[in-house]
């Protein structure tokens, strides 16, 4: 039997595509976040991997899609409209900060080079570092869907992009690793694990040191640098809301044999969410440009 056969992914589970739009008529406070530097410029950092990074992973799990299994075909179509839109709608929020006076050059500079080297290995390897990527935003998903005061405050438009994303992130976590776990059916499962494991400990190595790079950018432009600034960055990843810290376990959950997005089922804080989206509902569409045309 087939390691994605006993794929713990839910056997009803809906991939839904929300074709959401935020914020085209609204401008973007600096602080838009509850009027907190750090909060805001983490967020901002972070948004700025968006466009071009879901556009790697959209292509990583496409081009090993041959063979696949009805549904997990029919969950990366609809994982792929997703990304989609989630990279439209962060390419307007990057350029609403832009407005707000960000120069958001060197940020991008950084997402580009990291891009363009991954994008030099072989296609697996790319599915390797999506993979581990996928898990990261699925961990920071579940930590601001959980935290009920982490978007108290905000901008209203800013914080219901935020809760989207974070909700579809959620409801896509296993399809890149089900598209992995068919790519590898002939490896050992000690080949697959050290693989995946290598290539987290990697991502992990530059993901960090990365957002607090660009979030230390973004508040020297609101004038805010030396130790202070560094230890409220650090606070706010490990001490409140502690997104870093709040991440470790299912970070390290990632090591253990066995181990699959789904094996931890936290569809409830999707249903927390959905009915607010629930308006903007599109079908699964059956083919990439037909897609594209769609999310456009």
């Amino acid at each position: 039997m087939s390691s994605l056969s006993l794929s713990p992914t839910p056997a009803d589970l809906s991939i839904t595509p929300r074709d959401m739009r935020f914020g085209r008529e609204d401008k973007q406070g600096r602080w838009w976040l509850n009027g907190d530097p750090i909060a805001s410029a983490f967020h901002t950092a972070l948004s700025v991997t968006f466009p071009r990074g879901e556009a790697m992973f959209i292509e990583a799990v496409k081009a090993h899609r041959g063979g696949v299994p009805d549904k997990l075909a029919r969950e990366i179509r609809a994982f792929t409209q997703q990304e989609v839109i989630h990279s439209r709608e962060h390419v307007v929020f990057n350029k609403k900060a832009a407005e707000a006076g960000y120069d958001l050059s060197e940020l991008e500079a950084d997402v580009n080079q990291v891009l363009d080297l991954i994008k030099q290995r072989p296609q697996i390897v790319n599915l390797m570092a999506t993979i581990a990527l996928e898990h990261y935003t699925a961990m920071m998903a579940s930590v601001m869907l959980r935290d009920e005061s982490m978007y108290a405050g905000a901008e209203p438009e800013w914080a219901a992009l935020w809760k989207w994303h974070a909700i579809e992130e959620i409801e896509h976590k296993g399809v890149a690793y089900d598209t992995w776990l068919h790519a590898t059916k002939d490896w050992s499962r000690f080949k697959r694990w050290r693989a995946k494991s290598i290539m987290m400990l990697l991502v992990t190595s530059r993901f960090w040191p990365k957002r607090i790079k660009g979030m230390k950018n973004l508040l020297k432009q609101d004038g805010l640098t030396g130790w202070r600034v560094t230890a409220r960055i650090w606070w706010y990843l490990l001490g409140s809301p502690g997104v870093l810290r709040k991440s470790f376990l299912p970070w390290l959950s990632y090591f253990l044999p066995g181990f699959h997005p789904w094996n931890h089922d936290d569809r409830a804080l999707i249903q927390k969410y959905e009915s607010d989206y629930v308006d903007a509902v599109m079908p699964t569409l059956a083919s990439g440009p037909d897609m594209v045309a769609a999310a456009a």
